[in-house]
């Protein structure tokens, strides 16, 4: 039996935000404030050394909250956030540590590390999916979008594989290594974003990840940049895609605003757009600074 406990909610600028425990995982959701019809759900992973408050989470759901009237719910994958790390964590942070001291390749220690972790967290996901679709406001009938980059992928990508209820993901910047097999099991929309100049992955092993895919509709986004440059202008594509597979799978909500399910009174104005994009923004800053600050836990791989 999946226990869903809600500790802690408050109200700020029409997004309602409440932390929960899903069989003892924290996370947080974030929903339109009550009196709206039922909505989408879009589930979220977090990056390597992240967790469910992380300026990029924050900023992403603002977005699909106010832009679109969706719920949104992320939880702290294991060793993360507000979970302690075990000592298997602590002897894969040791040898990354030993491996970039050493100038040699990071990515097997991560591709080993997330794949353990996702081992963990999957069941914690459809867990999460299940206890959320029992709330009124979501129900089991509507649109589960996943988002998640770098560990987020690690995560999303045999949750998906694993999870009929998934009808549209966001992916990207990961090793093909343990996840091709199991992108080859999905098949629904799925946009995927690639860094042209990653110093950790390479464009082949982006590219054969995104091949992997078996959805006839995928879309692949490619920019110039490091690892962690990817564009800010990527969230916004993003909201928009969910919007759109959200669209088609609701029948009884038409595109009004250009959003995909609300009407005109809830999209949001330009200066409001203007603050989210520089939550998102601030993401790719914050992510060496505050979170580094914030545990002083070095992470296994940033976002």
């Amino acid at each position: 039996m999946n226990t869903l406990h809600f500790t802690a909610e408050a109200t700020s600028n029409g997004i309602v935000e409440r932390d929960f425990t899903v069989n003892g995982a924290p996370g947080v959701l974030r929903s339109p404030e009550p009196g709206v019809e039922r909505a989408p759900l879009v589930l979220m992973g977090h990056g390597g050394g992240n967790h469910k408050k992380h300026p990029a989470m924050a900023g992403r759901a603002r977005l699909l909250v106010n832009g679109c009237g969706f719920h949104v719910a992320v939880i702290d994958a294991p060793g993360h956030g507000d979970r302690p790390r075990t000592e298997h964590d602590e002897a894969e942070i040791a040898a990354l540590f030993a491996a970039r001291a050493a100038d040699e390749p990071e990515g097997p220690i991560v591709v080993r590390c997330n794949d353990h972790l996702a081992k963990l967290a999957v069941p914690e996901y459809r867990a999460l999916l299940d206890t959320l679709q029992e709330l009124p406001a979501v129900g089991i009938d509507g649109p589960v979008g996943f988002w998640g980059i770098n560990m987020g992928t690690a995560i999303g990508v045999p949750f998906v594989a694993a999870e009929p209820r998934i009808t549209a993901e966001v992916f990207g910047q990961h090793w093909p290594d343990l996840l091709a097999e199991k992108a080859k099991q999905i098949t629904v929309p799925i946009e995927f974003d690639l860094q042209w100049d990653d110093e950790h992955i390479s464009r082949e092993e982006g590219l054969a990840l995104f091949d992997a895919f078996a959805s006839k509709e995928k879309s692949l986004h490619v920019n110039s940049g490091k690892h962690k440059e990817l564009p800010r202008f990527e969230a916004d594509s993003a909201i928009r895609f969910f919007a759109r597979t959200s669209a088609a799978r609701s029948p009884r909500r038409p595109d009004v605003n250009g959003c995909g399910v609300w009407p005109a009174s809830r999209t949001p104005r330009p200066a409001q757009v203007e603050a989210d994009h520089a939550d998102h923004d601030s993401a790719h800053t914050a992510s060496r600074l505050s979170e580094g600050c914030r545990r002083a836990r070095p992470s296994l791989f940033p976002a």
